[in-house]
């Protein structure tokens, strides 16, 4: 009877257990067609092989340990077993220790089975230690390769924090058994009485956890003082080396003594006392010698004389910041002071003015939202900024793919859904500086299908793999595939491409319902045999799971390929919270590098990754974790390696420390004494670090080039301590070069010039009586623009009807020392400052912009219009000063210069 009834709950536990698996299995199964798809099976097997290891592995040692202790304390005859009253007087006692000896088999394999699934997340810890590949440096303390901290130290450290807990629940349950078996009794007050044989098997699992504890405190807690923060910064300090580290040494030899004092002392049938001997010894040497000793020392010792004492120790977090960040590599160049900028200059830096940036991306967005979205259901979901060769010149140009947005169909059914609307359509393209006489942006690339007025051209613009298309869809269907509309007629085509993963039969359309929920996949007419199914679409994630050691940016951007296609490139970081001594992130991270960047075809979602820094530990670890998968830099098709850009993730954080970090010298580190900070920009959401993507020609360098660029003042100052910028072309991809200025110049910052902006009269006015009449005035990012050793400043000014959700590009403010001027483009607003006409080839007024809108003036005409508004501005300050002769004069000439200008344009 006994035997039946247990039968049955066991099959009953069998079919609990399919039934909550059979969803996991259902994903792996798709998962496995997934990988497949891409490519990256090998990163599926490995992971999958190695969590079922470790399952394994913990599973075993789990239930093995517990099951033979409980084995050991449960063998021989209870004379006196422990009875218990569990119903009315007719109901037999229960006999705990024989109940309990039923349920042991069952209750280690549940514990086993915990044990394994909580360690099945370590797979990434042990593949990496296994396969780990050196730094080629050593920690300032113990010598040991930093590799050694961030591949081994992990792995020691679970494996022995997983004993220990082993241990620990080992000898709680063998507590509770030979108490139930009455092998312990309590005698009150204080008297304990423990038989011999359990006396001897509770110290030898008290003696192997004092051992686990000791071997943790010499090899973990002491390598893990190399993150400390007992000092001023993180890193062991004074007090970690000459107090901490010697207790560590001193609780692990303790802890030894502790291990031999319970076995003598269960030898001796004395292990209550022993055991108390030995716990309450280890305690107090770990309070005493952990915590009250280093803390006398630091608030004694150290804290009155904390610069001499530290100062090695703070070169050494310096050193080791410096290069976990890769702050180690930056150029540094002098500046020795702001030449003085003339007319010429901007002549010779003609192609930085030609791009220099006028739309700014929220502006450009909602502008693209209102003209180029065509139907509700297309979003563009950001703006990116890039650089492209157009009709032979190097331009900056801003561009936003525009996306399906399902949430936005105007029905929301199956087959709309995931069988007719499954892509989005092409993308919006432009200069960063033209306008149209309306002040609307003029669009390269624009409308639906894309069409393109300049030498770029898009041949696939269909995109089933993008930023919004998190849902899956069926290709190949009976239902026709909606393509763009045109006109009052839409436009349907069919997926030749060869992303996704095919239904084939029955059995597949079975599985794919039950993963994603759907009983239409498996009852649907339009779904057949040829279809192919797309899911996991939306890049980031699609990216992250094929590579889940990967973090990756928040920014991906689209390139148009030199055959048309779209495709997506996203940055992949390699990271630790392991390097010794270094700065870490607000998350733990201390170590970072772009080590991968990741193509993803947006018509098939085909993925590639390629390494981008080669020399990085952590991606030569993963690449021999999983052979094939990373292909080299120098493989990325030309085209495509011509648009990579440093990903702004890691160069905010590399700015920010750089700001403190460019101090290498203890002293003036310690003081702060030469700290910067980076000017943030006011925004309705809070401050937004100053940081902006131009082409400009470097000081030194004979081209210009994309660069991301950054400025930096003095900590509580505004005036401009240094620039620094990343460059994206070429064989100079990657590199960081910071220019310091001279301390003995005042050069004003972003905020300095913004406050002067805004102080400037004539603009103050002109903004006021915009506001009056009811337009809404939007400023852009305040531009940052080197001109040889000097800068110049330029904003942008926006005007959005009340109401309205276009702006227009209105006006532009040029700044220059003390000089700032507004006019309706920037060559007019260059020319009241410096004079005469640059020479720019692309900026051009807002009434007269490229693209299909008026011509442009001629270089005559303007040169008259700049000198005319001089007689103007200098006639209107004899009228301020009462200085009549001299106004009359001005008047008179800026007469004949009118004349001039209406007889040239007739």
């Amino acid at each position: 009877m006994l035997r039946t009834r247990l039968a049955l709950v066991v099959g009953i536990a069998a079919l609990v257990a399919l039934v909550l698996a059979t969803p996991a299995l259902l994903g792996i199964l798709t998962d496995w067609w997934w990988f497949r798809e891409i490519g990256f099976q090998v990163v599926f097997t490995r992971q999958l092989t190695a969590e079922g290891w470790i399952f394994l592995l913990g599973f075993v040692v789990t239930a093995g340990v517990l099951y033979g202790n409980l084995r050991i304390a449960q063998r021989g005859v209870v004379l006196n077993p422990l009875m218990v009253t569990v119903g009315g007087p007719a109901v037999p006692q229960l006999d705990l220790t024989r109940a309990l000896r039923r349920v042991s088999g069952p209750a280690t394999l549940v514990a086993g089975l915990l044990a394994g699934f909580a360690a099945m997340p370590l797979w990434q810890t042990f593949l990496q230690a296994a396969n780990r590949t050196w730094f080629g440096s050593v920690d300032p303390v113990f010598g040991r390769d930093i590799g050694f901290y961030v591949f081994t130290l992990p792995a020691i450290s679970a494996v022995l924090g997983f004993l220990n807990g082993i241990a620990v629940v080992t000898l709680i349950v063998l507590v509770v058994v030979y108490f139930l078996r009455t092998d312990i009794v309590v005698h009150p007050p204080r008297s304990v009485r423990i038989e011999r044989s359990a006396g001897l098997h509770i110290a030898a699992v008290l003696a192997v956890l004092f051992l686990i504890t000791a071997a943790r405190l010499w090899v973990v807690d002491s390598a893990n003082l190399l993150y400390s923060t007992t000092g001023p910064l993180v890193g062991a300090s004074y007090t970690d080396l000459n107090a901490t580290l010697p207790a560590i040494r001193f609780s692990a030899i303790v802890a030894v003594l502790a291990a031999v004092l319970v076995l003598v002392g269960a030898a001796r049938d004395r292990l209550p006392r022993y055991a108390l001997y030995g716990v309450g010894g280890y305690f107090v040497v770990a309070l005493l010698g952990r915590g009250l000793f280093p803390t006398v020392m630091q608030k004694f010792v150290v804290a009155p004389t904390e610069l001499t004492r530290e100062t090695p120790y703070l070169l050494n977090h310096i050193q080791a910041t410096r290069k976990a960040w890769g702050l180690d590599s930056v150029e540094v160049r002098e500046l020795t002071g702001e030449t003085p900028l003339t007319l010429a200059d901007l002549r010779a830096n003609t192609p930085t003015l030609d791009n220099v940036r006028l739309w700014e991306r929220d502006p450009l967005l909602q502008t693209f939202g209102q003209l180029q979205e065509i139907r509700t259901y297309y979003d563009f979901v950001s703006v990116d900024d890039d650089r492209y060769w157009i009709d032979g010149k190097y331009r900056q140009v801003l561009l936003s793919p525009r996306e399906l947005n399902p949430a936005s169909l105007p029905t929301r059914t199956f087959i709309n859904e995931h069988l007719t609307f499954t892509h989005g359509m092409g993308l919006t393209l432009g200069p960063v500086n033209q306008v149209t006489p309306e002040g609307l942006p003029v669009l390269f690339v624009k409308d639906l299908p894309p069409v393109s007025s300049v030498s770029l051209k898009v041949t696939r613009p269909q995109i089933y793999y993008g930023e919004m298309t998190g849902d899956y869809v069926f290709t190949g269907t009976r239902q026709r595939e909606f393509d763009y509309p045109s006109g009052e007629e839409n436009v349907y085509a069919a997926y030749a491409g060869s992303g996704g993963v095919a239904v084939s039969n029955i059995w597949r359309r079975l599985v794919f319902a039950a993963r994603f929920g759907s009983s239409n996949i498996l009852f649907s007419q339009d779904v057949q045999g040829t279809s192919r199914i797309l899911y996991n679409r939306e890049i980031t994630d699609r990216a992250q799971r094929a590579m889940p050691f990967l973090t990756f940016d928040h920014d991906p951007y689209m390139v148009i390929a030199a055959d048309g296609k779209l495709k997506w490139i996203l940055d992949g970081y390699t990271s630790t919270d392991r390097y010794p001594y270094a700065q870490r992130l607000a998350d733990g991270t201390s170590y970072m590098r772009n080590s991968v960047k990741v193509v993803i075809d947006a018509y098939d979602g085909s993925v590639k990754a390629y390494v981008a820094t080669p020399g990085d530990p952590l991606i030569q670890t993963w690449a021999s974790i999983f052979p094939g998968i990373f292909l080299p830099l120098d493989s990325m098709p030309a085209d495509l390696r011509a648009h990579l850009r440093y990903p702004d993730q890691i160069y905010r954080v590399q700015t920010a420390l750089y700001a403190t970090y460019h101090m290498d010298a203890t002293v003036d580190f310690y003081h702060r004494e030469d700290q910067w900070q980076i000017p943030a920009v006011e925004r309705a959401t809070g401050a937004v670090p100053f940081l902006r993507h131009i082409i400009m020609k470097l000081p030194g360098e004979a081209r210009e080039e994309y660069v991301y660029m950054v400025p930096f003042t003095p900590r509580g100052k505004d005036n401009l301590a240094a620039w620094m910028v990343a460059r994206n072309d070429g064989a100079q991809y990657g590199r960081l070069r910071v220019y310091r200025l001279s301390r003995q110049t005042l050069v004003f910052g972003p905020t300095q010039i913004e406050n002067r902006i805004n102080q400037n009269t004539e603009i103050s006015r002109q903004v006021s009586l915009w506001d009056q009449r009811g337009s809404q005035v939007l400023w852009g990012d305040l531009l940052v623009i080197p001109i040889g050793t000097s800068l110049l400043y330029v904003q942008p000014l926006y005007l959005r009807a009340q109401g309205g959700k276009i702006p227009e590009l209105k006006r532009v403010v040029v700044a220059y020392q003390n000089e700032v001027s507004m006019a309706e483009t920037l060559d007019g607003a260059l020319a009241q400052l410096f004079g005469g006409e640059t020479g720019s080839r692309e900026t051009v007024p807002v009434a007269a912009a490229g693209g299909g809108s008026a011509p442009a003036a001629d270089a005559q005409t303007r040169a008259l219009i700049a000198e005319a508004r001089q007689h103007y501005d200098a006639a209107m300050q004899a009228q301020r000063t009462g200085d009549w002769a001299t106004y009359g004069a001005e008047i008179r000439q800026l007469g004949e210069l009118l004349s001039r200008i209406g007889a040239g344009r007739r």
